[in-house]
């Protein structure tokens, strides 16, 4: 995930939501989001 830029790491965080995808996945985005210290621009589901 480290080519995604910021903003649309964000954005694919709202839309795997929306979708209801896999908890997995969006744990995963969770991750990313969370490394890159932009856990303040999203409220996780955790």
């Amino acid at each position: 995930m480290k080519r995604l830029p910021d903003d649309l790491l964000i954005e694919s965080y709202y839309k795997a939501k929306e979708l209801k995808l896999s908890p997995e996945f969006i744990e995963m985005i969770e991750r990313e989001i969370l490394r890159r210290s932009l856990g303040h621009k999203i409220k996780l589901s955790s």
